[in-house]
């Protein structure tokens, strides 16, 4: 349920619109629903956090995405799936009204509404190299579904120094940034002794051997020598985007 609709049933409720047996019945979906075996469904959470629960497609198969995304969406509120294969991603868009794949960050989203803004500025993703766009491109659609302005900076590694150097005035106007490396994962150090903004590293399994699938650029990040500069896990953008939010909508209040 939205915090909205639970607001208008409280007002229903108060003005005698609306009985309380059927408030009640109603509210009896809250704060979380089984369905089957397959998933137990935190309806709850939109009033809790501000933004519904979101399905991690990556181990299930289409037919417990189309489930879960169906309940889901019955409370009228956008709901968000990532990390959904393109074979499963095609099944659910067929099953699910108004579902889209978005490929690069292999997400489906369920828009039923016009996306709110609930972030005070800017969150600029800034990736280090062209193979790290699917981790960029998943906390691009994870932020703008939740509400935010957001601008991509791509490509601007620091083995061109000068790429990034050049976009310092953007990189000094974002709220909050986005900062998604493989390699060594030195960009969000460079990046957060450039700005007095909270920056989010996300350090992704793109590299060679010795990177360990992700392992050298999580370590390297999390030794940080700039301050301000915090890491979430690997290939994990989806989490970077969902803090930035927070942050951002901090700002508000």
């Amino acid at each position: 349920m939205e915090p909205s609709r639970l607001r208008a049933l409280l007002d229903e409720v108060r003005a005698g619109q609306t009985s309380t047996q059927d408030a009640f019945e109603e509210l009896k979906r809250l704060p979380f629903h089984k369905v089957g075996d397959v998933a137990t469904i935190d309806h709850h959470r939109h009033v809790r956090q501000g933004f519904p629960e979101v399905i991690l497609g990556e181990g299930k198969t289409a037919e417990q995405i189309t489930t879960i995304l169906t309940e889901l969406a019955k409370g009228g509120a956008n709901v968000l799936a990532t990390r959904v294969a393109p074979d499963k991603a095609d099944s659910v868009c067929r099953a699910v009204s108004g579902a889209r794949y978005e490929p690069e960050a292999r997400a489906i989203l369920v828009e039923q509404k016009p996306v709110e803004r609930a972030g005070v500025g800017t969150v600029l993703i800034v990736s280090a190299g062209t193979s790290d766009m699917p981790v960029a491109e998943e906390a691009v659609v994870t932020a703008r579904a939740m509400g935010n302005d957001v601008e991509r900076l791509y490509d601007v590694g620091v083995a061109g120094v000068h790429r990034t150097l050049a976009h310092l005035d953007r990189l000094r106007a974002a709220a909050v940034l986005i900062v998604v490396a493989g390699m060594e994962g030195a960009l969000p150090s460079l990046v957060g002794g450039l700005v007095d903004r909270p920056v989010i590293a996300v350090p992704t399994s793109v590299g060679y051997g010795a990177s360990y699938g992700g392992l050298a650029a999580l370590l390297g990040m999390l030794s940080s020598c700039a301050a301000g500069v915090t890491v979430v896990n690997i290939d994990n953008g989806f989490g970077a985007a969902y803090a930035a939010s927070i942050i951002n909508r901090s700002y508000a209040r």
